[in-house]
């Protein structure tokens, strides 16, 4: 099984659901958030940034100008990440940003993988609002 946290903005190229790190930049400006959230939200991004490598491909093609649809998924085994994203969300949550948790056994064709996470552009009809 795979688990995403999502909101519900949707990215203006892929009409994908955005996921919470995209999100999260748009919490960042300072004065936006309490000096502790703040302080929590560049510790949690650090703490990501030191543990979870970003993907080396976004998209199955490898034309430069090919379409980047590829979404991330943590493996289930992957808890630490899983905790520490859910701190994330809820952080969201109070700043009143809705977020969801999908999960899924089929996040689509899988173009990078590591130990933790997986890069995949859904299958064709594939919706991403399965949340739990």
């Amino acid at each position: 099984m795979y688990v995403r946290f999502v909101t519900t903005r949707q990215h203006p190229d892929t009409g994908v659901q955005m996921g919470i790190f995209q999100t999260s930049l748009l919490l960042h400006p300072v004065g936006q958030l309490a000096d502790w959230d703040e302080a929590r939200l560049v510790a949690l991004r650090a703490w990501f940034n030191d543990n979870l490598e970003k993907p080396e491909r976004v998209a199955r093609s490898r034309r430069p100008n090919g379409h980047h649809a590829a979404v991330s998924w943590f493996k289930a085994s992957a808890s630490e990440h899983i905790a520490r994203a859910r701190e994330l969300a809820s952080l969201l949550e109070a700043y009143g940003v809705p977020t969801l948790m999908l999960t899924t056994d089929r996040p689509g064709y899988i173009v990078y993988e590591d130990e933790f996470q997986v890069a995949a552009e859904p299958f064709r009809g594939d919706h991403l609002d399965r949340g739990v």
